[in-house]
């Protein structure tokens, strides 16, 4: 580990490196030209075999403070990150993917916002973009209609919010303190990640800006989750799940919605681009693991329309699955949607 640099930090930034040596220089390179002084990046070199230590290693040479490397065996994104909290001197820490890059005032941006709202994380806008190409498959969490969301007193909004937490920043003591989990999924483990994060907030600041730019890599606008890792990531929702239970029981009925969004939903439509897969023993095994694990997601005061009505159209997409699901017609609109979004290049996440 090499020194770094050391206390009075406002920001650390964690980057996990594992095979990204074609984009991590972009991604470095974005993060050392931020517009807010006392930047620590935190990169973790888990183990890669290709060129990522070297690249790592000039790096911290020439910028001693501003680099903080961590070379380590590999044991996947989970740890890494983990590792990288423990080492972060800054006030507020963030995680930039090493093939994604950043917008100029990315940090200032989220780091301001966090200060004007007294806020324990602050959640920015991306975009997605064609790594080939450069085009632009979509712009996200930018059209979000609030500045502030108190998710322990309306949980419900957090069904907008993209699960992913690299584009968001968090107060260190929230990472420093939060729980483990002992079913890490192979696949979907942000979403298990940053749902333990939240047992720790209080408020959210958002700034809807695009700030980050996502890398999808060729053959990835429709990504599919094999069979095989189905099982696991239902053991790591029910672990949440427990976990809710008895750190926040207000919470449940948000956790058992966002349970029908990610598995009931997105796992659905990831597994129906697999041609190997019974999409509809799929859909009726997972209707029947959210009926027992999270039995509240069938009657969820945040999935109804009076929720959309009275909260500036929030949820309205995850309402309108919901009462296609009621009308047994969801594998229909899986095999529609699949097809919307191969057609046309684009993919709206849910």
């Amino acid at each position: 580990m090499a020194d770094g640099p050391g206390d009075g930090v406002k920001l650390s930034i964690i980057i996990p490196c594992y095979r990204v040596e074609k984009y991590l220089a972009r991604c470095l390179d974005s993060l050392l030209a931020q517009t807010i002084e006392g930047i620590e990046l935190v990169c973790i070199n888990d183990g890669s075999d290709d060129s990522c230590p070297e690249i790592l290693k000039e790096y911290g040479e020439r910028y001693p403070d501003r680099f903080l490397i961590i070379n380590k065996e590999n044991e996947g994104v989970w740890k890494a990150r983990k590792d990288g909290i423990a080492a972060a001197h800054g006030k507020y820490i963030g995680f930039i993917d090493p093939d994604d890059h950043v917008h100029k005032d990315y940090a200032q941006k989220l780091y301001q916002a966090a200060l004007d709202h007294d806020a324990d994380a602050a959640c920015c806008g991306f975009e997605r973009i064609e790594d080939e190409t450069g085009r632009i498959y979509s712009t996200e969490m930018t059209g979000f209609k609030y500045e502030t969301v108190d998710i322990r007193k309306d949980p419900g909004l957090l069904l907008e919010v993209n699960a992913a937490i690299w584009n968001k920043i968090y107060r260190a003591d929230v990472l420093k303190n939060m729980k483990d989990a002992a079913s890490i999924p192979r696949a979907m483990d942000d979403l298990i990640f940053g749902h333990i994060i939240y047992l720790n907030i209080k408020r959210i600041a958002f700034v809807r800006e695009p700030l980050i730019f996502y890398t999808v890599r060729a053959d990835s606008i429709v990504s599919s989750i094999r069979q095989e890792y189905v099982p696991g990531i239902y053991r790591a929702m029910t672990e949440l799940r427990r976990i809710y239970e008895t750190d926040a029981p207000e919470m449940l009925a948000y956790l058992d919605s966002a349970a029908f969004l990610h598995l009931g939903i997105a796992l659905m439509h990831r597994l129906s681009s697999d041609p190997g897969t019974d999409l509809t023993g799929a859909i009726a095994g997972n209707t029947a693991h959210l009926d027992k694990e999270h039995p509240l997601w069938r009657k969820s005061p945040y999935i109804k329309l009076s929720y959309v009505l009275s909260h500036r159209g929030a949820n309205l997409k995850l309402y309108t699955v919901r009462r296609l699901y009621s009308l047994h017609l969801f594998r229909l609109f899986l095999i529609i949607y699949g097809r919307m979004i191969r057609r046309l290049g684009i993919d709206i996440k849910w």
